[in-house]
């Protein structure tokens, strides 16, 4: 098992693991959180809230830290959290909200408020998703897998290496960040390799991995699932296969993140001669924060002891605006304090500055022993123009269904919500290469959702009179993320498009109407 043998080799143990698997959640998110106030003990942030009389709280009971660093340290949200310290950090400022000075920052893929936001990276940051990397690799020994996979290429399909620099600092796709800083004993088995990688045309690097696709033996593909499998169609295409694995016949393994793979898997699985394993993780701009940790399981573990302080607000009314939006007076719970079967947004802490940062998912707990979680939607992703709550997870879900019930594959999707004479409606765009009867896909998908979510059976009586569908070529998807800079890498198509987004997108469909 060359890949785990390496590792293990350069005395890269299961430490991190065992204490995570053998501790008591609070404890390990208790410590550290300490070790984060500690390491900015001296920054600007640290004067104003006060870091070094919450550290005194720790001597204290299990619960006393917590009350005053959520009573001292205020929530944010990203354009809080740039507009009073972040911005600091792109002029060059030092010791702003994590020693020393950024030089990296993170391009997220704006599915929803700013366009662009700038995440930044420390040192610290990409040494600890290097550390989760590691961890979940060596959870692959607890697979029913052949010694032979391991000594076999992965395949990463992220964004560019080649990062802009403005002349303080460094920005891309996170991807791109840290396939830039790949360890030595990894870049043998890292696919495409540096050259590759350093390409910033989206489409060029597509068309050389093509042409470099027969040299190599992938086992483990990674990457988000739509620009995968837009790689590998036109693999198949190109050397005129049957599926992929004509090509690569020991490819085992589909590492993902980014979206729910649910919706993609119909058609993906056209591409395969035989099963493959599916592997979830939970990669964002802001940190490797869970991944599939056991086989057999939809859920990830999030990781306790990396450099990540973890806080959960219950998602509700109480809590949130219509618009997704945090009230003020929010109630935040620490790990102990969850419940399963429960939806939450995340609250993060990190190493590379963030504090009580809202970094937009929402999860849901289904193992709180064992903190295993699945991500349920996004804190701003989600319809509920009349009191319908419609979810991510519900949409994902009905979509799968729908698309079973009709033997069609869905590419993509996203849903507007939209007046209709004084009341409301959904307009749904579904993107398929197949022929789809919109008014039986539309039939479909509502019914689903009726048993899906209460409240929205309920409006489809009332306020929310109008479900429309439309049918799209899926090209036009990935065309308009092209139009808005946000093609490859970890880039994906917003599952609810709201404001601006929801313009361009209307305005960009009505010039392709035009011009065919």
């Amino acid at each position: 098992m060359a890949i785990i043998s390496t590792l293990l080799k350069r005395g890269i143990r299961l430490r991190e693991s065992l204490e995570q698997e053998y501790s008591k959640p609070l404890e390990l998110q208790k410590n550290t959180l300490r070790k984060l106030l500690i390491k900015a003990n001296h920054t600007l942030i640290s004067s104003k809230y006060d870091f070094p009389s919450i550290l005194k709280s720790f001597k204290k009971g299990d619960h006393e830290f917590y009350q005053l660093y959520k009573a001292q340290v205020p929530i944010y949200d990203y354009n809080k959290i740039h507009a009073e310290w972040w911005h600091l950090l792109q002029e060059g400022k030092q010791n702003v909200t994590w020693p020393g000075k950024v030089k990296y920052f993170a391009l997220s893929s704006g599915t929803s408020g700013a366009t662009s936001k700038f995440i930044p990276v420390t040192r610290e940051m990409v040494k600890a998703i290097r550390k989760t990397g590691v961890r979940q690799i060596l959870s692959l020994s607890k697979y029913d897998l052949p010694d032979s996979l391991f000594s076999k290429g992965i395949l990463m399909l992220g964004g560019s290496t080649d990062l802009e620099f403005n002349g303080t600092y460094f920005s891309g796709d996170l991807s791109g960040i840290t396939a830039g800083k790949l360890p030595i004993w990894f870049q043998r088995f890292y696919r495409p390799g540096k050259e590759i990688s350093r390409n910033k045309n989206w489409g060029d690097k597509l068309d050389q991995i093509v042409e470099k696709a027969p040299k190599w033996d992938i086992g483990i593909i990674v990457g988000v699932p739509a620009w995968l499998q837009i790689l590998i169609e036109k693999i198949i295409e190109r050397y005129q296969l049957k599926t992929i694995h004509d090509i690569w016949p020991n490819l085992q393994i589909f590492v993902h993140g980014g979206v729910s793979f649910e919706p993609y898997k119909k058609g993906f699985e056209k591409l395969l001669a035989r099963p493959i394993i599916y592997i979830e993780t939970y990669l964002a701009s802001e940190g490797f924060i869970a991944f599939q940790a056991l086989p057999n399981r939809k859920s990830m573990r999030l990781v306790l002891n990396n450099g990540i302080f973890h806080e959960f607000v219950p998602f509700t009314e109480d809590n949130f605006d219509e618009e997704g939006t945090i009230k003020e007076h929010a109630v935040t719970l620490k790990i102990d304090e969850v419940e399963e079967g429960k939806d939450y947004a995340l609250l993060i802490s990190t190493c590379a500055g963030a504090w009580r940062y809202l970094i937009g998912d929402v999860v849901r707990f289904v193992s709180k022993e064992e903190s295993e979680i699945i991500i349920t939607g996004r804190t701003k992703h989600y319809l509920s123009l009349c009191g319908e709550h419609l979810s991510v997870d519900n949409m994902n879900k009905a979509i799968e269904l729908a698309s079973e019930d009709l033997n069609i594959n869905v590419r993509e999707f996203t849903v507007l919500g939209v007046p209709h004479d004084n009341l409301f409606g959904h307009h749904w765009f579904i993107g398929s290469g197949e022929e789809v009867d919109p008014v039986k896909f539309r039939e479909a998908l509502d019914a689903h959702l009726k048993k899906l979510n209460d409240d929205y059976a309920v409006e489809r009586r009332h306020a929310l009179k109008e479900v429309i569908v439309d049918i799209l070529p899926s090209s036009l998807f990935y065309e308009w993320m092209k139009e808005q800079g946000k093609e490859g890498g970890q880039n994906k198509f917003p599952r609810v498009l709201k404001g601006d987004k929801a313009f361009s997108w209307q305005e960009f469909l009505k010039s392709k109407n035009a011009s065919s």
